[in-house]
This record gives structure tokens, C-alpha cells and sequence, in this order.
């Protein structure tokens, strides 16, 4: 019979919950079974049946964080081959072995040195074998088996942030979703409830509610009003053991902010309001501010305002200050106190971004009543018209009223009112006015070619006050009256050649009239009576405003008459009519067979411009004026005084001492010696002066040596410098 050899496996039971066994899930081999095996487990024995001899495994369970001061067991190792003789060796490989796991390779005991902790690693794989001591080799072919940490519930639930934050809009319904909260929890899941966490609230209620598996936080009040709270803070417990007790727990902490939403309609503080304005307050400038309260913030809080009705409905007009929320009202019109002092109006102020979900609560509006009192203000006089036009004939005499101005103090005084004409539109002093009624008068005569229109401005100003005054402005036209005769458009000189034929045309007329006809000019042209009958000319008048000038007789003879004056009488028909004479000069020429001129005594015909004697006059005169300018220039450019070049307070002729001598000019070396001056003690008493003669002679003698003239060197020297940095001295 073959005998087959296995290796036990013996767990140790004699201390509980320290280690387990569990039963062998399946058969190492297929053999029926026929024997039965004692397997000893501490003082405890029970028999199994095995269907082979060989090695059997199974798992070591091992609990985590040992507190026990010895080893802690963990379970036995036998072979079959084992005869208790000491013959065979147990040893231990695999992880941790030797470290954590240490086996008695007598008795195959198997214990653990250290604390171990599932979190950090839950399995351990070992091998074991058991082996001849004598010889070495295994008895038994090397099994593997596992250490299993068995979990206790040592890690309380942490959550994966230490604080959340969140916002939901206020007025929402109950059982709106705010956040969700999530903890962890490090023991095992699979052992026990050590990792099966339940939420709860510590702080929040009863505004919010969490749901105990998913940690899901809800609101749980209804109608929660952001104008009264707006910020919650919301205090979540999550507790392992399935919140039963003795389990662990952690908490977090949720910050709830309530956003607004459009649920308060602008209420304004006070239903009336009161301000005032001057009459003279210009348009568009404010007149007071307005404001209604919002409870709720941002665009919620915008408002617009409007003037709804009134009786200053089309005088006044409000914005809206985007920046404070507040109404302007300003003025649209000029203000008149004395037409009206009092104005109501009604204002109203509306959300702009009203939500339909809280219309219930009412319109999003208000209104309020707006009294203006104008206030009187003391206003210069106002002309009848904001300007005036006027027209007046040329040929009016002097004095003459040609219009009236008006103009009233608005105020309920009615001042009186003075006029006159601001002279800086009127510089000719063309016209004037009655102080007293407001008349325009002319003061000069007028005169429409020489200026058409008069524009001056008259200034209106209360006699009580007059710094209170106004302008407008007069248009004065002036009207024409036939007081212009016709003339000639221009200055006419011709000639007619020597042998001109009878009515042949020599000059063709125009003339020109500055007055002004409405209906067109109508001039007549006609020989002076003078020159009608004895004429060597005729003139025919053409009827369109021109008229020609035609031979009477067939030759002309210069040496009989070089030159003819020929008068031409020039009417209108305007009333009254006015006529001039005006002369054509003609002079008589000898021309070719084609009528072209050769020679005259006419030079102006080759020269027919020239200066006149006023032109040559004004020339003249100019010459003269830029001559004398010439000579007064030259005349002071001489007389320029020469600066002097010693300028002191003293008088510097005292300091003079006359000699009435004469000096002997540039050759004369031995006149005066200059460092004499300089040394009073180099004085040579043996030289004479060779440009006079002295008048006695002295025997020369030794004098006493001089001491040195202090005075008359710092004289020197001073005006030395003096000259020397003088700006204004020349040399000579």
C-alpha cells in the first residue's frame, strides 16, 4: 500500500477574536475519502476526512492594531513527517517573513512582531516548507498560504473638503436641492458595517435637511426671504457603523448664501415731495432728486422712473441716475413765475426686470405726488420780439421815426424800461432812439448805394435796476429812391478815320444807373440840344439800353479839327427822372482803305491810360515823407551822446588839477612819467621837462628818500579796474 505524506495546518483557537479559521473550501485532489485525520487546534480536536495524503492550506485571519504586549499568534504549521523527534525544520518565506512574521522551525508556530493595519496592507502571501535537518532537502513540497488582516473599525468617515459652500435663490420651495456632501471612511467595506456611513445635521435646522445615505442637502422651510437671512451656515455629521452607536464620526461644515430674486416691489419713502425752483432756471438743468427703495440688490434693484400725469407734464421731465437709483427731475421749459408758480406732478418708479413667478406679490411699482413751486426772480425787460426789421427811404430827413422797438419788465413791478443803441454796432452814429417810447430815429442821412442794411442792437434795461438788460437786434433796410442819375458804363474816346463815309458807325454806348429798379432799367440816349443841329455826329438811340454813334458827313480833316466833344444826354424813367451829360471824345485819324488807324494827334489813343494829377501828388508826397524820415534818422544817429566811462558819485573834476600847459604829443617820453606815480621813490630829480623852459634853475642836491604813496597807487589801481571792466568804455 503507498502511504501518502501531508502537511498540517493548525490554527490556534485558545485566544478569541485573535485569529480564525476557516474551513477548507476545497480538496486538493480528487481521491475518495477513506481515513480520517486529527487535526489539533490548541486543547481543542476534531477529526476530518481527507480523500489524499498530501499538503493542505488555508487562510490566516489576523485582526489589525494589536494592543498585547507578547507576539501575537497567529497559528501552527505541522507535517505528517513530523515524529516530534526534532528531525525536520519549518521554514517560513514570503511577505514579511522574518520582519513581521516569524515561525519556530521546531514547532512550526507562526506569530506576528508588529501592530499591522489593514489600511496599509490587508493581505499577506507567504510559502512554508518543511525540511530535513540532517540532509537539507524539503520532506515536503512548499505550500503557499495566506494572512488575511481582519478589519476593525479604527478610521472614522472624513469628507473631501473640510468646507462647502453653496447659493441657491431665495423663495425657493421646499426640498430644492442645494449640495451634496461626501465622506469616506477607510475600514473595510466588504467586514462589517465599519464603512457604511450615515449623514445627519448637527446645525441648520429647520431651514435644511440631508438625506442619511446619499448626503444630499435640501431645503426644508418654505418661502426663506433673503431680506431677512441671508447667509446660513449648516453643520453635517457623517458616522460610520451605520450611525449606530460606538461608532465614529466626522463633520463638515456648509456655508448656504440665499441670492436674490426679484420679490420686492420700489415703495417710495414718502408719497409727496416738495422743491422749488427759480424762474430763471435754465432747461435741462435739475431741479431735486427723488428716490424709491428696493429691498432686493443688482438689476433686481433697478429702476425707472416717469412722470405719469400733471399739469407740468410737458415742463419738467425726470431720468434715472443708473448709479444710485435715484430720479432727476429737470426742466424741459423756461419757467415764468408770473404766468405760473405752482406745478403737480405725478411720478412713478417701476422694476425694470420684474420675474413673473412673484407677481403675486403684488404691481412692482409706486407712485408719488411732485409739487414745484417756481420762485420769482427779478428778470430783465423782454422785447416784444426776438428781433426786429425795419425799412426806411434813403432821401428821409434827418430825424425821422422809422420804427419802434418795445420791451417789459415781466416782474410783477413792472419797472420801467429805458432804451438806447449799443454805439458798437451803430460807430457812425447813424441812428438813434427815444430812451423813453422805444422810437428809432435817423440821425444822419442815409444812403442805399453807399450801405443797403443797418444792423444795430438796442439794449432795453429797467431804470430801477439796470444792471437787468437785454438785446435784440434791428435790421434796418434802407429803400431806394430814383436820386441817381444814368452814366456811362465807361469812359468812351474813340476816333473816325479821315475818309469815313457818311453814317457809319464809330462807337457803340452803355450806361450804368446805382440805383435799383424793380422793373428793370430804361435809358434814353440823345445829343445834347447844343449839338443836335450843328453836329458832325448823329446818335441813335437803340431802345435796349445802348445807343451808337454814326458819321453825318463823308471826310473829316485832322488839320481843320483833330478832336470832337461830342455831349450825349442820358435819361430813366423813374420817377423823378434823372439825367446826366455825359461827353464822347472823338478824335480824327488817317487810316488805310480798311479803316485801320496809321497816325493821329490822339496819343492817348496809343496811350490811354495815364496818372492823374491827384495820383502824382499822393506819389510826390510819399517821396517827400521817406526823405525827411532819412535825414531825422541820420540827423540822431549823430547826435548820440557818448556814455561816460567813469560813473561815480563823487564829482571827479574835484580830483582835477588844471595845468594850462601843453603837452608835446606822442614823441614826448620825457614829459610826464607814469611810474613816478607808481613810485614816488624812483623820482629822478636831474630831469627836466623838455617841452617848457623852467623858470629857475636849481643846483642838483641829494633829497631824502620819499616813502611810498600808498594813496595815490590804490587810486590808480582802483580806476585801472574800474576802467577795465566798465561795459560801456571805447577805446579812444
Amino acid at each position: 500500500m503507498r502511504t501518502y505524506h501531508c502537511f498540517w495546518l493548525l490554527f490556534w483557537a485558545g485566544q478569541p477574536l485573535q485569529s480564525f479559521l476557516t474551513p477548507l473550501s476545497k480538496r486538493t485532489s480528487g481521491f475518495p475519502e477513506k481515513e480520517k485525520v486529527l487535526v489539533l487546534s490548541g486543547n481543542s480536536r476534531r477529526e476530518v476526512h481527507r480523500s489524499k495524503r498530501s499538503w493542505m492550506w488555508n487562510q490566516f485571519f489576523l485582526l489589525e492594531e494589536y494592543t498585547g504586549t507578547d507576539y501575537q499568534y497567529v497559528g501552527k504549521l505541522h507535517s505528517d513527517q513530523d515524529k516530534g523527534d526534532g528531525s525536520l525544520k519549518y521554514i517560513l518565506s514570503g511577505d514579511g517573513a522574518g520582519d513581521l512574521f516569524i515561525i519556530n522551525e521546531n514547532t512550526g508556530d507562526i506569530q506576528a512582531t508588529k501592530r499591522l493595519d489593514r489600511e496599509e496592507k490587508p493581505v499577506y502571501i507567504l510559502r512554508a516548507q518543511a525540511i530535513n535537518r540532517r540532509t537539507g532537502r524539503p520532506v515536503e513540497p512548499e505550500s503557499e498560504f495566506i494572512i488575511k488582516i481582519h478589519d476593525i473599525n479604527d478610521n472614522e468617515p472624513m469628507f473631501t473638503k473640510d468646507v462647502y459652500n453653496a447659493s441657491i435663490p431665495e423663495m425657493s420651495d421646499v426640498g430644492t436641492f442645494v449640495v451634496q456632501v461626501t465622506a469616506t471612511d477607510a475600514d473595510d467595506p466588504t467586514y462589517g458595517n465599519s464603512a457604511k456611513v450615515v449623514y445627519s445635521i448637527l446645525q441648520g435646522q429647520p431651514y435644511f435637511s440631508v438625506e442619511s445615505e446619499t448626503g444630499i442637502i435640501k431645503t426644508a422651510l418654505l418661502n426663506m426671504d433673503r431680506e431677512n437671512r441671508e447667509k446660513y451656515q449648516v453643520v453635517i455629521q457623517a458616522k460610520d457603523m451605520g450611525g449606530q452607536m460606538g461608532g465614529l464620526s466626522g463633520t463638515t461644515t456648509v456655508n448656504i448664501t440665499l441670492t436674490d430674486v426679484n420679490d420686492n416691489p420700489p415703495r417710495f419713502p414718502q408719497s409727496t415731495y416738495q422743491f422749488r425752483a427759480p424762474e430763471s432756471t435754465p432747461p435741462d438743468s435739475p431741479v431735486g432728486r427723488i428716490k424709491a427703495n428696493d429691498a432686493d440688490v443688482d438689476e433686481n434693484a433697478e429702476i425707472e422712473y416717469s412722470i405719469t400725469e400733471g399739469d407740468g407734464y410737458d415742463m419738467f421731465g425726470i431720468t434715472t441716475d443708473k448709479d444710485t437709483q435715484e430720479g432727476i427731475i429737470t426742466v424741459k421749459k423756461a419757467l415764468d413765475f408770473e404766468n405760473k408758480s405752482l406745478y403737480i406732478l405725478k411720478v412713478e418708479a417701476t422694476n425694470t426686470h420684474v420675474d413673473p413667478r412673484f407677481l403675486y406679490l403684488g404691481p412692482f411699482k409706486d407712485s408719488a405726488t411732485v409739487r414745484i413751486q417756481v420762485e420769482d426772480v427779478d428778470e430783465p425787460p423782454v422785447f416784444s420780439r426776438p428781433a426786429y426789421i425795419m425799412e426806411v427811404k434813403e432821401d428821409v430827413p434827418i430825424n425821422s421815426v422809422i420804427g419802434t422797438v418795445t420791451a417789459q419788465d415781466p416782474d410783477a413791478a413792472k419797472n420801467p424800461v429805458k432804451y438806447s443803441v449799443d454805439r458798437h454796432t451803430d460807430m457812425d452814429r447813424v441812428f438813434n432812439i427815444n430812451s423813453g417810447n422805444g422810437s428809432i430815429f435817423t440821425s444822419k442821412p442815409l444812403d442805399r448805394e453807399t450801405l443797403l442794411w443797418h444792423n444795430i442792437t438796442v439794449i432795453a434795461a429797467e431804470i430801477n435796476n439796470p444792471k437787468q438788460s437785454s438785446r435784440v437786434p434791428v435790421f434796418i433796410k434802407v429803400l431806394d429812391v430814383n436820386d441817381n442819375a444814368p452814366e456811362f458804363a465807361m469812359f468812351y474816346e474813340t476816333f473816325v478815320c479821315e475818309n469815313a463815309k457818311a453814317e457809319q458807325l464809330i462807337q457803340t454806348l452803355s450806361a450804368v444807373d446805382k440805383d435799383d429798379s424793380y422793373s428793370g432799367h430804361q435809358f434814353s440816349f440823345s445829343l445834347a440840344p447844343e449839338a443836335a443841329s450843328s453836329s458832325n455826329f448823329t446818335l441813335q438811340d437803340n431802345r435796349d439800353n445802348t445807343a451808337g454813334i454814326f458819321t453825318r458827313k463823308t471826310r473829316y480833316n485832322r488839320h481843320e479839327m483833330s478832336t470832337y466833344f461830342l455831349p450825349v444826354v442820358i435819361s430813366d424813367n423813374e420817377y423823378p427822372i434823372q439825367s446826366s451829360t455825359e461827353t464822347v471824345t472823338i478824335r480824327v485819324c488817317a487810316c488805310d482803305h480798311r479803316g485801320k488807324m496809321l497816325s493821329c494827334n490822339a496819343e492817348a489813343l496809343i496811350h490811354p491810360t495815364g496818372l492823374s494829377t491827384g495820383a502824382l501828388i499822393a506819389i510826390l508826397l510819399c517821396i517827400i515823407i521817406l526823405l525827411v524820415t532819412v535825414v531825422l534818422f541820420a540827423a540822431l544817429r549823430r547826435q548820440r551822446k557818448k556814455e561816460p566811462l567813469i560813473i561815480s558819485k563823487e564829482d571827479i573834476r574835484d580830483n582835477i588839477v588844471s595845468y594850462n600847459d601843453e603837452g608835446g604829443g606822442e614823441e614826448d617820453t620825457q614829459a610826464f612819467d607814469i611810474g613816478t606815480l607808481r613810485n614816488p621813490e624812483a623820482i629822478d630829480d636831474n630831469k627836466l621837462r623838455r617841452d617848457i623852459v623852467p623858470e629857475t634853475l636849481f643846483m642838483p642836491r641829494r633829497t631824502a628818500t620819499a616813502r611810498d604813496n600808498t594813496d595815490v597807487r590804490d587810486f590808480i589801481n582802483q580806476r585801472l579796474k574800474e576802467n577795465d571792466t566798465d561795459p560801456t568804455g571805447r577805446k579812444a
